[in-house]
């Protein structure tokens, strides 16, 4: 499980021209994206060098990045905007629920279609058409002024992220270091941390919601057509490879993937760090407005620090990804996660509550990468890209299903309850990873004895 004990995975589909880089000529393509991707490179440490007219870079890393980018950027928006959104559709607080549920339920079933589409299609044609869609989604939010239109532009956002989101997680978890998966999520928080910081400051300036989500909006088409400039390099065959061993993949049934040892622990601890960070984006802003009595243009500020703590986590963590293994890390993310969640319970000043926020971003961070990336030790490299789907589809299970229900317990009892629930979600999420280890534990000692 230990990312320390992997041997380096070269990026695959091109030509190397020695350990760490890959050498490409320039097509016309790559000539537009080559100031883009020289800007980028150093965050995503990309080796970049000019030798004899080749332009040698990671220019797939890069474009992965850029994708993440793109995944962060509307996560957050329904949260931050809702406060204000509310009033304007005539609705009750917890109808968010119900459009976040249908966000997530449209990705669960991209998400289990993946698979099929991927090898149909190829990553980067779904990357692409899945951003547009969430474009063309975002837009049609920032025109509509009645509650039911946000459940058709719903469909097109949900349905955009769940294959996108399985491929990519998992040709990283196969070819990249842990580092890599860190920061690529740390891309995800970049976005996430901005969206409400771009819908708080339209707030602030008198332009409305609306305003945020067309900004996003158009942000959202701009990366679109990065991604399109860039199909050509996507169109290599590229045949999965560990260490110089060809990985000979094929489909599983769910039920193959539910007889695995551990896969329904892994299964259930993904559900509950979605439900963790789901619930805390969305209902963040309402807490601190409904029962700590702040106004929401600050709330919509504040609940970014959420997203802001999982971006500078992941950040760091991809240092020192390679000196702890994903199972430490997971560890310690659980362990502030629980040290954030009392902080915001607790009747302390506005400070305190701002400190536990990002403390949970920050405990978030290491735990949804490292899980993935351990996926191909967990469960066979072969297996690794059926079983990413069905981690995918049960984590967005989780931001299906636990934001309306958190939404009617509230409700009814009041939002001094929502940080309480969290904190039992995210014990629940311990104790699975606790199992998963030690079930992994006695494969391990069982392979060990045999081997002897």
């Amino acid at each position: 499980m230990a990312s320390s004990q992997r041997g380096h995975r070269a990026p695959l589909g091109f030509p190397a021209a020695d350990k760490g880089a890959q050498a490409l000529r320039l097509s016309e393509y790559e000539k537009v994206l080559t100031p883009i991707v020289i800007v980028l490179a150093p965050c995503y440490n990309a080796n970049i060098f000019l030798i004899g007219g080749i332009f040698v870079v990671s220019f797939l890393l890069a474009i992965i990045y850029l994708s993440f980018i793109s995944l962060g950027l509307p996560d957050g928006l329904l949260g931050a905007a809702w406060p204000s959104m509310q009033p304007d559709m005539g609705v009750s607080v917890g109808a968010a629920g119900a459009v976040s549920m249908t966000i997530a339920g449209c990705t669960i079933i991209s998400s289990l279609a993946s698979d099929r589409l991927i090898r149909r299609f190829g990553t980067g044609l779904v990357t692409a058409v899945s951003v547009a869609m969430t474009a063309a989604a975002l837009i049609g939010f920032s025109m509509t002024r009645e509650y039911w239109m946000l459940f058709l532009w719903a469909l097109p956002y949900g349905l955009g992220a769940g294959s996108v989101d399985t491929a990519l997680n998992n040709f990283v978890a196969l070819h990249y270091e842990a580092r890599h998966m860190s920061w690529l999520h740390c891309m995800w928080g970049l976005g996430a941390t901005a969206g409400p910081y771009v819908v708080g400051f339209c707030l602030t300036n008198g332009m409305g919601w609306p305003a945020g989500y067309r900004t996003i909006g158009i942000v959202q088409f701009l990366l679109t057509a990065v991604l399109f400039f860039s199909l050509p390099m996507w169109k290599k065959k590229i045949t999965a490879q560990w260490d110089g061993e060809k990985v000979e993949g094929r489909t599983r049934s769910i039920r193959e993937i539910l007889t695995m040892p551990g896969a329904k622990q892994v299964l259930i601890a993904f559900f509950c760090y979605c439900a963790v960070e789901t619930t805390t984006g969305l209902w963040g802003s309402s807490y601190m407005v409904g029962y700590r009595g702040i106004s929401p243009e600050k709330a919509a500020a504040w609940i970014s620090l959420f997203y802001l703590g999982i971006t500078l986590g992941r950040g760091g963590c991809g240092f020192i990804a390679g000196r702890l293994s994903d199972r430490a890390l997971i560890r310690l993310g659980e362990g502030v996660i629980l040290t954030g969640l009392v902080m915001v319970i607790l009747p302390a000043p506005e400070l305190v509550l701002c400190t536990g926020l990002l403390l949970v971003g920050i405990g978030c961070a290491p735990i949804y990468p490292s899980i993935i990336h351990s996926t191909p030790d967990n469960f066979g490299r072969d297996a690794s890209q059926s079983i990413m789907g069905v981690q995918m589809a049960s984590a967005y299970v989780g931001s299906t299903f636990m934001p309306p229900i958190v939404g009617a317990v509230v409700g009814k009892f009041g939002m001094w309850l929502y940080p309480a629930i969290l904190l039992g979600i995210a014990v629940a999420m311990l104790l699975m990873t606790e199992w998963l280890r030690r079930i992994k534990s006695r494969e391990g000692c069982t392979v060990s004895a045999q081997m002897n």
